[in-house]
């Protein structure tokens, strides 16, 4: 345990900023209280992220641990990959936010690392463009940070060779090329010069939306799951914190949905009734009816499109 310590607090002292722990919970909940417990003594705001895929265990190594997050694999990540593969409803996955509801700010969400396959690779999406519903609702469902994988935002598809295996991820075990991060770094120049006009979209679409986390009701707004008629390849949920509210919903098919969502006062929140719904994302434009249970309003969005909707006033 002392060995481990010093070592930890070595690289720290090289200016680390914080350690990934591979399955952590091989190892004893006591120990990384221990260490943990070290390292934010000598640096307060150390980064702190483990693989821990029991759910069982996960407040534990939270709690008394120490760990700031745990990967959201076993529920939020997985039960993604189902909707993307259309083998569940896109509302299925509020049963798995809802499991880590008491610790969300703790489970980093993701759609690719190491482990994982790439999404456009053959045997899970076979197409970039599903990790576009899949980003926003990741990362606006709620207070959990989103790691991005290197070359996700420019669809890389994992199908290099590393000569063993069948291609799918990024090989952590060998060494071979990222063609799409390759394009992006252009040598050296890093300005994405080799990229094609849809990965240039596609990078730009996950700046978009990781630009929309300066939102308050992003920021620390409550989540609640809108009641949606029309089609289960679609999900929406709102945010709110104070006077901000904003209307999130995400088409999880290759083709348009049009679909009927109807607010409670409660999600109205400080939206006036009758008021016009702008799209902080994407360019769709609705507006809200009013009913005495509180207003409903009606949207088609395209394949794999999304849609955050707010009034300007709450957005200025």
């Amino acid at each position: 345990w002392y060995k481990f310590r010093d070592i930890a607090l070595f690289w720290l002292d090289k200016g680390v900023d914080g350690f990934r722990y591979d399955m952590a919970e091989m190892v004893p909940v006591e120990f990384w209280s221990f260490l943990n417990s070290s390292i934010k003594m000598q640096k307060s705001d150390a980064f702190l992220l483990a693989e821990v895929y029991n759910p069982l265990m996960y407040r534990a190594y939270i709690q008394q641990g120490k760990m700031d997050y745990l990967y959201d694999k076993v529920g939020f990540y997985d039960t993604l990959k189902a909707i993307m593969q259309l083998k569940q409803p896109a509302n299925s996955i509020f049963d798995a936010h809802q499991s880590v509801l008491d610790i969300e700010q703790h489970m980093l969400h993701f759609l690719e690392n190491h482990d994982e396959q790439r999404i456009a690779s053959p045997d899970f999406a076979g197409n970039a463009q599903w990790g576009k519903p899949a980003l926003v609702v990741s990362n606006l469902i709620s207070r959990a940070p989103t790691l991005l994988y290197f070359a996700q935002d420019v669809g890389e598809d994992g199908s290099e060779n590393a000569g063993f295996g069948a291609p799918t991820r990024t090989s952590i075990f060998d060494y071979i090329g990222v063609p799409a991060h390759q394009a992006w770094m252009n040598n050296g120049k890093f300005d994405g010069a080799n990229l094609t006009a849809e990965q240039v979209a596609l990078r730009n679409y996950y700046k978009a939306v990781m630009s929309l986390n300066s939102l308050p009701a992003v920021v620390g707004g409550e989540m609640s799951a809108l009641n949606l008629v029309g089609s289960e390849r679609v999900v929406g949920f709102t945010r709110s914190l104070g006077q901000q509210s904003v209307y999130v919903l995400s088409n999880f098919s290759e083709k348009p949905q049009t679909v009927t969502v109807n607010l409670s006062k409660a999600q109205l929140g400080a939206m006036s009734e009758n008021t016009l719904l702008n799209d902080l994302l994407e360019n769709h434009t609705t507006g809200l009816k009013a009913h005495p249970q509180g207003a409903t309003f009606n949207l088609t969005l395209d394949a794999f499109s999304s849609a955050v909707l707010t009034n300007k006033a709450n957005n200025e």
